[in-house]
């Protein structure tokens, strides 16, 4: 993240005030979201050593983005649907048809999600415009704001999205229809005030208005108006306007036609009235020119130049009229050349802009100068500044018409440097994490590697109870569900086949669950991640549970752990090996302990000698398992180990002591010292005779007993 930030209040008035203070600006960046943690330090450790320990230093959260409102979430998770869509769709359709963006159908789909983008985009404008107060708060983008984005969208749609099988027709009357939806002019209010008159022509604003509505093509507007003036004093100025409306009513429109060709037939003689018309319009004599308000003729002689296509009456009209370089346009399309293509259009708006410059302040401006002249990168950058939301949108439509580029020798493409710097303002808030990733992972493996990233810092909220009770949460994890965020997270690592993130996360969550000593959890998740060697250090971790919460403990906890035993040999029956070893003596020792617990000393004797016999337990627990068989060989009521038992203890034991004498006592009595308050070697050695003296008495009665 780079980018200037402004700290409110400032945490130091002026930076040489920080120097002379012999201090420096330290920034951390937030594992959550894409904040700073902005803090001052001491620029030499000596003045950290001065520094009195209980100083309270200021520390500032500082974001380039503000975390979305609740009506910009709805923007942001009812569009990522769409999105959804759309992803899919190219997925399908590449995986089908290597030539899918030449099929009609493949087409079809596309203009239909891109307007469904520009059909939510109007709602929120509507939603936006609702006067306050508002139920959900102030809005945090204004109801113009989305404005802008339905007329830059919808002018995508426009010029680079028409129906399969138009692209090469006559693009005007689309481009009128796009400007009058989006910049009404001339307004309903005039024209209702016009109406009321019973003399409109004496009203200043009546042929500025006559003239606006017939260059934006509103025929009912003009007609009514030309109709009105059957009641002006000149009878030539009431035949006149009677003409030009039956011409105006009769201008031929492309929707009517089902072949181009007789649509351009159609225009040609429609020009030729319009010619007529000019023909009789300089039959009226220069006297007759004028009323008592304004010189008519000159009025009218504009709105018939219009009508004739005459490209420079309409600019200088355009600019009479306060309107810009789209109204030139649009206009083009619809009277200077009818048959005007999408093709064309860069050449035209080029000539227009020469004399009528786009406002280089004004962003929404800018993005439409882009996309009338094919300049969709400039569009990009410009949309970039709008709203990160609209370049990322309309980048990931642009890459498959191959409007930019896709092999870019940049090491991000165009479309995935926008969508991913969408997905870095998503990670302003971390509850929108499911949405970051899914415009991160659609960019290739630089976006995989952040979606990673930002996947294996979710909160998994392992130890928030109140969504499920313990036992239940529990049941449903070992019975293979999990549940929660780790639930989300791990289907959003198997929906995008992210493994390696899937195994972090998993282990991260088994690091959570033995640190709360859930520790039959906390094996299942290192088995599922393949962790071999966590899955050891918690099996140490259950093992240390005897020497520092004694051998009920030590058995309830292992005892959470046996479930997993067994789907550790099925699923991974070699590469686990070592590790299901040790974590089969954990569970057979922790049986052996429930047993003494429940006095069923027959069984743990037996079970203790099976642990020997199968070597399952480790060398550096032979000392601690055999000191437990004290109390077994003591036992008064009857013999419970065989000869060949005891012989088995007795034949460890004396391993252990002569191992010791020859200085790798160590391997064997660490275990069994620490279990003794302050005790080492010597008195763990001490203990182990104890054993010695039980095994011998333990053969003496049963030498007695046999005989």
């Amino acid at each position: 993240m780079s980018g200037v930030f402004t700290l409110k209040p400032p945490l130091v008035q002026k930076p040489e005030d920080l120097l002379a203070a012999g201090q420096s600006l330290s920034a951390t960046p937030s594992p959550l979201d894409n904040s700073l943690a902005v803090f001052t330090t001491p620029a030499s450790s000596s003045q950290s050593a001065r520094r009195p320990p209980d100083e309270e230093q200021p520390v500032y959260f500082a974001g380039s983005d503000a975390v979305p409102s609740y009506e910009r979430r709805l923007f942001i998770t009812d569009t990522l649907v769409i999105f959804a869509a759309f992803q899919n769709l190219l997925k399908t359709s590449r995986s089908k048809d290597p030539e899918w963006i030449h099929n009609e159908r493949n087409l079809t789909v596309m203009r239909k999600l891109a307007i469904d983008y520009v059909n939510f985009i109007k709602e929120c404008w509507i939603h936006a415009s609702q006067p306050a107060p508002r139920p959900d708060g102030p809005l945090q983008y204004s109801a113009d704001h989305y404005r802008s984005l339905y007329t830059c969208f919808s002018l995508f749609v426009v010029l680079y999205l028409p129906e399969p099988g138009y692209e090469e027709a006559p693009v005007g009357e689309e481009l009128m229809e796009w400007l009058n939806i989006h910049f009404i002019e001339p307004s309903t209010e005039e024209g209702d005030h016009l109406s009321s008159l019973k003399n409109p022509w004496e009203d200043e604003t009546f042929w500025p208005y006559l003239t606006r509505a017939t260059l934006r093509g509103l025929s009912k507007a003009s007609v009514f108006f030309l109709k009105m003036l059957s009641g002006h004093p000149s009878e030539d100025l009431q035949h006149l306007a009677e003409t030009m409306a039956s011409i105006i009513s009769s201008q031929p429109r492309l929707q009517n036609f089902t072949a181009e060709r007789d649509f351009a037939y159609a225009s040609r003689r429609w020009k030729d009235k319009v010619k007529a018309l000019r023909v009789e319009m300089e039959q009226v004599l220069e006297a007759d020119r004028f009323d008592d308000f304004d010189n008519w003729w000159d009025r009218f002689s504009d709105i018939v130049g219009i009508l004739e296509g005459r490209a420079e009456i309409v600019q200088r009209v355009c600019e009479e009229l306060g309107a810009d370089w789209k109204e030139v346009c649009a206009a083009w399309g619809v009277f200077v050349d009818a048959r005007f293509r999408r093709q064309d259009i860069p050449d035209v708006v080029d000539r227009i802009l020469d004399e009528m410059p786009p406002d280089p302040t004004n962003v929404e401006d800018m993005v439409h100068t882009a996309l009338f002249t094919g300049k969709a990168v400039d569009a990009l950058a410009h949309a970039s500044q709008l709203d990160r939301w609209l370049a990322a949108h309309l980048a990931d439509i642009m890459e498959p018409l191959s409007l930019i580029s896709v092999d870019s020798q940049d090491e991000i493409p165009v479309r995935d440097l926008h969508v991913l710097a969408y997905a870095e303002y998503l990670h302003s808030d971390p509850a929108l994490w499911r949405i970051t990733v899914d415009y991160m992972f659609s960019c290739g493996d630089v976006g995989k590697e952040r979606g990673d990233e930002v996947l294996v810092r979710v909160p998994l909220r392992l130890n928030d109870k109140s969504a499920t009770a313990p036992v239940e949460g529990e049941g449903r994890i070992r019975a293979g569900n999990v549940v929660g965020v780790l639930k989300d997270v791990n289907q959003t690592c198997f929906d995008y086949q992210r493994e390696g993130a899937r195994r972090t996360i998993c282990r991260i969550a088994a690091q959570t669950l033995v640190h709360e000593k859930n520790y039959g959890l906390a094996v299942s998740y290192c088995s599922s991640a393949e962790d071999w060697q966590g899955l050891g250090r918690i099996v140490d971790r259950v093992l240390d549970e005897y020497i520092t919460s004694g051998p009920a403990r030590f058995a309830q906890y292992a005892s959470d752990i046996a479930p997993s035993l067994q789907n550790l040999n099925i699923r991974h029956p070699s590469s686990s090996a070592v590790f299901v070893h040790r974590l089969m003596f954990a569970v057979r020792y922790s049986n052996f302990q429930q047993l003494r617990i429940k006095h069923e000393l027959q069984s743990a004797a037996l079970d203790l000698v099976a642990m020997f016999r199968d070597d399952v337990v480790p060398k550096s627990w032979w000392a601690v398992t055999l000191y437990d068989a004290v109390e077994l060989l003591q036992y008064r009521s009857a013999l419970l180990f065989s000869a060949a038992g005891a012989a088995e203890l007795l034949a460890k034991l004396e391993e252990i002591f002569v191992r010791t004498s020859q200085g790798s006592g160590g391997d064997y009595l660490d275990i069994l010292a620490r279990t003794i308050a302050g005790g080492g070697y010597k008195e763990a050695l001490d203990r182990l005779k104890t054993v010695r003296l039980a095994l011998a008495r333990y053969f003496a009665r049963s030498a007695v007993l046999s005989i």
